[in-house]
């Protein structure tokens, strides 16, 4: 699937729609430069899943966790890592043994240490908007 979005409310109303499509157990791989709108699509799907409070990038706390209405959401931003190591010092495998929703952002910083994606979401600045591409993980 590809999809141009104009703004941050096409952004955020995309990941919205993630919350009606994607399964209850997923991974999903967020790619993108800084600022391409990786949490701003994470801040739409919690918006639809319930959640209200404040949604902010994991970039110093490497993961935020929600719970939102018996559904665990956990959004990692891996942009900080100095060893891919790392991520089984914070028990990362943990994470992905629940029935949850992962988003990772910057998966590649943690390559040998995750699993395959359900999902893989790109988003590329183009002007003011984004070009998202979305692909199943095969």
């Amino acid at each position: 699937m590809q999809k141009f979005l104009q703004n941050a409310e096409e952004t955020e109303a995309f990941g919205a729609e993630l919350f009606t499509t994607i399964p209850p157990k997923c991974l999903v791989y967020l790619q993108g430069d800084l600022g391409a709108g990786k949490t701003t699509l994470v801040r739409g799907f919690l918006r639809a899943a319930g959640y209200h409070g404040v949604v902010k990038s994991p970039t110093y706390t490497l993961v935020e966790e929600y719970s939102i209405n018996g559904q665990d959401i956990f959004h990692f931003d891996l942009y900080r890592l100095t060893d891919p190591e790392e991520l089984e010092w914070i028990g990362i495998s943990d994470y992905f043994a629940k029935d949850s929703v992962c988003f990772i952002e910057w998966p590649d910083l943690g390559q040998g240490f995750l699993p395959d994606p359900d999902y893989v979401i790109s988003l590329t600045t183009q002007g003011e908007g984004r070009f998202l591409e979305m692909t199943p993980s095969l």
